[in-house]
């Protein structure tokens, strides 16, 4: 990976987040209008030539993202198209200067979903799209967020890679191989099967093996429609009317969390006619491990094979944000049940490792 010898530009898309924060009445940290611009104008980084020329874009409503949900994802992804193309929020009109990089302001909570959508609906990216947070504000004495934004900032400036990722303290991990592991650690995310692109300290160690280039073509967005797709955790004892009632019309898609290596109870038929049921009605079942290391091998065990034999999907080794994320755009779609299910199973952008019987 190279730096460049001009100095870049990125946007900026504020969506909210700790990092933009300030203390409420109550001494909560809130999302507020115009506090990240106040907080920016008292960092003298951001002059400082080797840094990018920014652009700063604040959404209209500024989430705690607790509160994303899949039209935020599609927002985030329209903006992100349209700061590669130079143009406003709202569309055409007076042209600003195209990104070379776009950073994203997120909260930490939903930041591996976010990510991982927009791996999804954003295809033939020209340039990086990092998205990062922090666990203590800006305008706190003690923070990460400012490392956090500057490092962002120089990793979405640097030229030659193209890829969704999330930057927090000190790695940059693609984001969708990305989870969150700490409530409270500034290193709150990993990436349990997929080493980090770059790891970053006194210098920038890319994994140039790793990284995906900028694509060649036009930079396509997908549409996310209103489909059913729903998580589920299997636990010791669950029922098959527990899991009947969560796959209930009008439900497309579920992504079942598992034991191990693909497990679930294989001496329970009532929960396999469930989900067999479920299959042939048209529902697409994807088996990822509850387990943050590993992958789903669903002919290893009996218990897994079960699984498999009526209908259920590999997910490999992918996060569960992955493959909800993954799920929900391909159902949008529009494609049939057979055809998601084999998407599904297929890696589409770094999102999972070759299955080891086809390596």
């Amino acid at each position: 990976m190279t730096r460049a010898s001009a100095r870049r530009h990125v946007v900026v898309l504020h969506t909210g987040g700790t990092l933009g924060m300030e203390r409420d009445a109550t001494g909560a940290f809130a999302p507020r209008a115009g506090a990240l611009q106040r907080a920016l104008a008292h960092l003298p980084e951001l002059d400082d030539p080797r840094l990018p020329t920014i652009r700063l874009e604040e959404f209209d409503e500024l989430l705690d993202s607790s509160d994303v949900r899949p039209r935020e994802w599609q927002r985030m992804a329209d903006r992100v198209a349209a700061a590669f193309a130079g143009t406003g929020p709202d569309g055409p009109g007076p042209i600003a200067r195209p990104a070379d990089g776009v950073v994203v302001l997120h909260g930490t909570d939903t930041m591996a979903y976010s990510a991982s959508a927009l791996a999804f609906l954003l295809d033939g990216l020209p340039g990086p799209v990092v998205l990062t947070g922090s666990q203590l504000p800006l305008v706190e004495v003690r923070s990460d967020a400012r490392d956090n934004l500057v490092t962002s900032l120089l990793l979405a400036a640097t030229p030659g890679w193209a890829e969704v990722a999330i930057y927090l303290g000190g790695g940059l991990l693609r984001g969708c191989r990305a989870t969150k592991v700490s409530t409270h650690g500034f290193d709150a995310f990993a990436s349990p099967n997929l080493p980090p692109l770059a790891d970053v300290g006194v210098d920038v160690a890319w994994r140039d093996g790793l990284v995906r280039p900028p694509a060649r073509g036009p930079l396509r967005v997908g549409r996310l429609a209103d489909v059913g797709v729903v998580a589920l955790r299997l636990f010791p004892g669950i029922t098959a009317d527990t899991l009947r009632n969560v796959l209930r019309d009008p439900v497309r898609g579920l992504v079942l969390e598992t034991y191990g290596s693909g497990n679930a109870p294989s001496r329970d038929p009532e929960l396999l006619a469930v989900l067999r049921d479920a299959v042939e009605r048209g529902v697409v079942v994807v088996n990822v491990s509850q387990c943050l290391r590993g992958a789903v091998r669903m002919g290893a065990y009996a218990a897994g094979r079960a699984l498999a034999e009526v209908g259920v999907v590999s997910g490999g080794d992918m996060t569960a944000e992955a493959a909800l994320t993954k799920l929900l755009v391909l159902l949008s779609r529009g494609a049939d049940a057979a055809a998601v299910a084999d998407a599904m199973a297929r890696d589409l952008a770094g999102e999972r490792s070759p299955e080891p019987d086809a390596a």
